[in-house]
C-alpha cells in the first residue's frame, strides 16, 4: 500500500519542483503574477494614472503582496531547511519583494521599491531548464571575481587620477569658470574620464581645456582596461578547464592530475585522454 502523502510534500513538490504539470504551472501563475504586480507598481508612478486609478492600484499592490506573502510563509513551511532558504538568494529576494509594500504605511513612496519583484522572474531558468545559461552565468560570474582584486586596483589608480586631475583643474579654472570647489572638480573629472560628458561644467581657459583634451584621451585607454582584464581571466578559466582532468559542471573546477571527484560539487571528473 502506497504511503499516503501529507499537505505539507505535496505543497513541497509542487513550489520547489519543476518537473511536473502542477508545479509547472504554480511558476507559470507566479511569473504572471509577478509581472502584472510589478506593471501596477510601473503605471502607479504615471501621474495621470496615479491621478485617475490610484486606488484601484493601491488595492491590486496590497493583493499582490498578501499573495506573495502566505507564498513566502508556504515556502518557509515545506522548505527542508527552512534557514538555508530564507539565506538563499531566492530566499532574500522573496523577502524584499513584499517589505515595501508594509513600510509604505510608514515611509510613503516605499512601495516603488517593489520593481524588485522582476528579480523574482529569474526563476523562469528553472521552469524552462535552461541549466546551460545558469551555468554559463556562473563562468562570467567566476570569472569577475577572479578579477576582482586587480580590477580594484584599476579603479583605486582611477580614483586617485581623478581626484588628482580635478584638484589641478580647480587652481586653473576657479569658482569664476564654474568649480566652486574640489569636490564639484572631481565629479567634472569623472564625467570627462568616462567620456560621459554632461556639459554642465566645461572649462574656459586654454590651460583648462588642453588638461580636459588630455583626459578624454586617457578615458577612451581607462575604459577598456577592466574589459581586457576580465577577459584574460577568462581565457585562463577556460584553458584551466581544458586540462586533463575537468568538471563538466563547475567553470571553476581546478583538480590534481589524480583527482577522481570535484572539490566543489562532488561530481565525477572527465579524463580527457579516456574521452579522445
Amino acid at each position: 500500500m502506497a504511503e499516503k502523502r501529507t499537505f505539507k510534500d505535496v505543497a513541497r513538490h509542487i513550489i520547489f519542483d519543476s518537473n511536473t504539470v502542477p508545479s509547472k504551472l504554480f511558476d507559470l501563475a507566479l511569473i504572471g503574477a509577478i509581472t502584472l504586480s510589478v506593471l501596477v507598481v510601473m503605471l502607479d508612478s504615471v501621474e495621470p494614472f496615479h491621478r485617475a486609478y490610484g486606488m484601484a492600484f493601491v488595492m491590486l499592490e496590497w493583493g499582490f503582496t498578501l499573495i506573495f506573502t502566505i507564498e513566502y510563509l508556504l515556502r518557509l513551511y515545506v522548505a527542508s531547511s527552512r534557514l538555508r532558504y530564507a539565506r538563499s538568494f531566492f530566499g532574500i529576494i522573496d523577502l524584499l519583494a513584499i517589505l515595501p509594500t508594509y513600510f509604505s504605511v510608514f515611509v510613503p513612496g516605499a512601495q516603488y521599491f517593489l520593481v524588485m519583484r522582476f528579480f523574482r522572474v529569474l526563476r523562469i531558468f528553472r521552469l524552462l531548464k535552461l541549466v546551460t545559461f545558469v551555468r554559463e552565468a556562473d563562468f562570467v560570474t567566476a570569472s569577475i571575481r577572479a578579477s576582482g582584486r586587480k580590477i580594484m586596483v584599476f579603479l583605486f589608480f582611477v580614483l586617485v587620477m581623478v581626484c588628482i586631475v580635478g584638484s589641478v583643474m580647480y587652481m586653473i579654472e576657479g569658482p569664476e569658470n564654474g568649480f566652486r570647489s574640489i569636490p564639484e572638480s572631481i565629479y567634472w573629472a569623472i564625467v570627462t574620464v568616462t567620456t560621459v560628458g554632461y556639459g554642465d561644467i566645461s572649462p574656459q581657459t586654454v590651460s583648462g581645456r588642453m588638461l580636459a583634451s588630455l583626459l578624454m584621451i586617457v578615458g577612451y585607454s581607462i575604459i577598456a582596461v577592466p574589459t581586457g582584464i576580465v577577459s584574460a581571466e577568462m581565457t585562463s578559466m577556460q584553458n584551466r578547464r581544458a586540462q586533463k582532468h575537468f568538471c563538466p559542471t563547475c567553470p571553476l573546477a581546478v583538480h590534481d592530475d589524480d583527482a577522481l571527484y570535484c572539490r566543489y560539487c562532488g561530481g565525477l571528473l572527465v579524463n580527457k585522454r579516456n574521452v579522445q
